[in-house]
């Protein structure tokens, strides 16, 4: 059996300067799957993704799955690409258990609350309120830098996690704190802010409209009080008020505290993000 990967096409290339290719997987010439690959436009041309990978039925449990994934990583050696992520959705076993003999290990993972028909009320002594724009501005100073630096911390390289940073705040919040679905709220707790949380309202697609938490913070001597659920529901009060029922957010894998904390609202995994060193 010799597997090999084999051009359905040329190279293509985006406005963003992304790469990307779809190959068939063959076996002694023969179709047997497809593989597509591309650089990450959010992360730069070094960051390659493995973005799909299958193997037809009557071919599988042979080997040939783990040889089209690392003849794709050599592709992307060849692109200069440092570093491959691949994306898992929740309850593919197969693919999970694939990425773990490759190499690759879990950088985060995206989860989903189907919400009650109303949020749980703030605790006592606490409130909540939209953002002020002098909020805004200073949240603003340090909020592309933080982000980057979360990136940082899970092995991505300064340059590209800058890039994504800079790049997800330009597309996210074209028009500061007025964007259109953007929510930016305050926790206030004896008279003092404590945390604040982003929440985007969208729709999405045949779901309907969908909320997403894009950032939740208390600020470090506040925390350990429960602070950080209250602002949790709030996000929800927010995503209720504005017609949608379903709130998504994605969250690091070595963030431990906040992982316990959403599974104990009740927020469950739909999709694994994983990553390695090329």
């Amino acid at each position: 059996m010799t597997t090999t990967l084999r051009p359905t096409g040329p190279i293509q290339q985006g406005a963003d300067g992304a790469k990307s290719r779809a190959y068939d997987v063959c076996d002694n010439g023969r179709p047997v799957g497809a593989v597509e690959i591309g650089t990450d436009p959010r992360f730069g041309a070094k960051a390659g993704e493995l973005r799909s990978l299958s193997i037809d039925e009557p071919s599988r449990r042979r080997g040939r799955g783990t040889i089209a994934a690392l003849a794709a990583e050599e592709v992307l050696r060849g692109w200069g690409c440092g570093q491959v992520s691949l994306s898992v959705p929740a309850g593919n076993e197969g693919a999970q258990r694939l990425a773990a003999a490759l190499g690759y290990t879990e950088r985060s993972r995206n989860m989903l609350k189907d919400l009650d028909r109303t949020a749980p009320g703030l605790p006592d002594g606490v409130a909540a309120r939209p953002m002020s724009t002098e909020e805004f501005a200073q949240w603003q100073r340090t909020s592309v830098d933080t982000y980057a630096q979360s990136w940082i911390d899970q092995g991505v390289p300064a340059e590209q996690a800058l890039q994504k940073s800079r790049s997800d705040h330009a597309r996210n919040l074209p028009n500061g704190i007025g964007t259109e679905g953007m929510r930016f709220h305050v926790l206030v707790h004896e008279g003092a802010v404590v945390g604040h949380v982003w929440v985007s309202v969208h729709e999405d697609g045949p779901s309907g409209t969908t909320g997403f938490v894009f950032d939740v913070e208390v600020d470090e001597e506040y925390r350990g009080r429960g602070h950080g659920r209250a602002l949790m529901w709030q996000a929800e009060r927010i995503t209720l008020d504005a017609g949608a029922h379903r709130l998504g957010l994605h969250v690091f894998a070595s963030n431990t505290p906040a992982l316990r904390l959403y599974e104990s609202l009740g927020y469950r995994t739909t999709r694994y993000n994983l990553a390695k060193a090329l």
